[in-house]
């Protein structure tokens, strides 16, 4: 059973959620009479404990932040592990002496110097916050101004160091482009989606950071937490359809990294600094240059591979993986060079009209009850809509998209005091039956979230579930040859 702290905080837990829960009812009342509606959305509420984006690796992860869709809230939160910087050599050579452009950006102490041996480069810097002190106004020779011009895709030979003084010079972690020789080392992607029934939590929150963190670390692998728009303020199939955005929006990415990469190539074919360049070279250049300050993300660009996709959802984060898989398995080839090659579903968000035995057993269980949870589902779906056996909410109708063969393998994790266990471990012997690889990982005395919320995170049960889906996922992730090394 709980320990008793656990079952005094889910009284509070129920009592607090509850009433957050009336209060979004009154909003959408309150809507619904004005008869407005904001397509743009929330992502996060303001009773939730935010965690601040750090771009540097002080504790093995670096982070950003990223407003991904110009008509709507749809934001991600990248984590970069600090693996990342070690290059793909290093993995089977003997360690050797890292390069300027790999090091962790506050351990570069001999930049200094090169700043007093030219110092034109500050005013050519492009920083996420601008140009430092008066930079706006500076001259700069317009011949050099194309070799010099730092962007998304392309900079200098070293990496920069952060500058004590402020200034809003730019402090994160930044991969330089231009090396043509430089061997940057590529993560599989993994997208995760935080839970809160539809109508609360957030990429950003305190413990979705730490749990993506943690998984980042473990798995090796760059994670995406996706913020999606919240109900009741959008409803289905609003956050449905903002994960299969960042999906597509992930495809992009590798397409014009790609692009960017072949033009400059390209560009810098003509000759070097004091070469015969020819006109045409130049042209490229300046294309690339443009287009990746502006389209090209970094982090991804250097080191992503989206030919190995995870997608990981986390209660009903659940439901929105299955709806992006099948919406995966549908396209086919049109989300080259984005491969999913697994899921991995944490207590799934699933329901249905005929209730299961842990449905009835334990309607009344720790944290998230049935009650509670019906409320929710009210709040997401459209009233003309509404029914337990909707298919976001009901994995087991019948006639609900692609054949369940064509799944990827799935991984889902139940907890045995959860009243949501049963229908979720009916799903994943359905995908058993056509011989998909969907092992379930049960945990005793665990209740739905135990891994992921905020008062269960540093616990032993909390750490050895992210360790046993680090474990399951490194099956399909790992480059082809290096897979029993786990």
């Amino acid at each position: 059973m709980p320990s008793v702290a656990v079952k005094l905080y889910s009284v509070f837990f129920k009592f607090l959620v509850k009433h957050r829960l009336q209060s979004r009812i009154q909003n959408m009342l309150d809507v619904d009479s004005t008869g407005k509606s904001d397509p743009f959305g929330v992502t996060t509420r303001p009773e939730e404990s935010v965690a601040a984006v750090n771009s540097l690796f002080t504790d093995g992860v670096a982070t950003k932040d990223i407003h991904i869709d110009a008509f709507t809230s749809l934001s991600i939160r990248i984590f970069l592990p600090e693996t990342a910087l070690s290059s793909d050599a290093a993995d089977s050579k003997p360690k050797s002496r890292p390069r300027a452009s790999n090091r962790r950006l506050d351990a570069v102490a001999e930049s200094g110097s090169e700043h007093r041996d030219h110092p034109s480069r500050d005013l050519l810097r492009r920083n996420s916050y601008g140009p430092p002190g008066t930079a706006n106004s500076a001259v700069v020779d317009p011949v050099n101004a194309d070799q010099a011009r730092r962007n998304s895709y392309g900079g200098f030979h070293e990496v920069e160091s952060l500058k004590s003084s402020d200034g809003g010079v730019y402090r994160g972690y930044l991969p330089a482009f231009e090396d043509r020789r430089e061997n940057f080392r590529k993560l599989p992607v993994m997208v995760q989606f935080h839970g809160g029934g539809f109508v609360c939590g957030s990429n950003d929150s305190v413990a979705n950071d730490f749990f993506c963190r943690r998984i980042a670390k473990l798995c090796d692998v760059i994670v995406l937490a996706v913020g999606y728009r919240l109900a009741p303020e959008n409803r289905y199939p609003a956050a449905f359809e903002d994960g299969w955005k960042v999906l597509n929006w992930l495809a992009k990415q590798a397409n014009l990294a790609e692009c960017s990469k072949s033009l400059v190539r390209r560009g810098g074919a003509g000759g070097g600094v004091g070469g015969d360049t020819k006109k045409s070279d130049g042209h490229r250049q300046v294309v690339a240059d443009s287009f990746g300050a502006s389209m090209v993300e970094p982090w991804l660009a250097a080191h992503g591979d989206p030919s190995r996709c995870v997608l990981l959802g986390v209660s009903c984060g659940g439901n929105i993986v299955d709806y992006v898989s099948r919406k995966a398995v549908e396209a086919g080839k049109l989300l080259d060079p984005v491969k999913v090659v697994a899921q991995v579903l944490m207590y799934p968000f699933f329901i249905g009209s005929v209730p299961t035995h842990s449905e009835i057993k334990l309607a009344n269980s720790y944290f998230y009850d049935k009650a509670m949870c019906i409320l929710a589902w009210k709040l997401f779906l459209p009233e003309e809509e509404y029914s337990l056996d909707h298919p976001a909410a009901n994995p087991l109708i019948p006639d609900r998209g692609p054949p369940l063969k064509l799944m990827p393998p799935t991984l889902t994790v139940v907890a045995e005091h959860d009243w949501m266990r049963d229908r979720a471990i009916a799903y994943s012997e359905e995908l058993r039956k056509v011989n998909v690889d969907a092992p379930v990982l049960e945990y005793k005395d665990a209740v739905h979230e135990f891994a992921t919320l905020d008062m269960l995170l540093k616990t032993p049960q909390a750490q050895a579930c992210a360790e046993d889906i680090a474990i399951w996922v490194k099956k399909y992730i790992s480059i082809r040859g290096h897979e029993l090394s786990y």
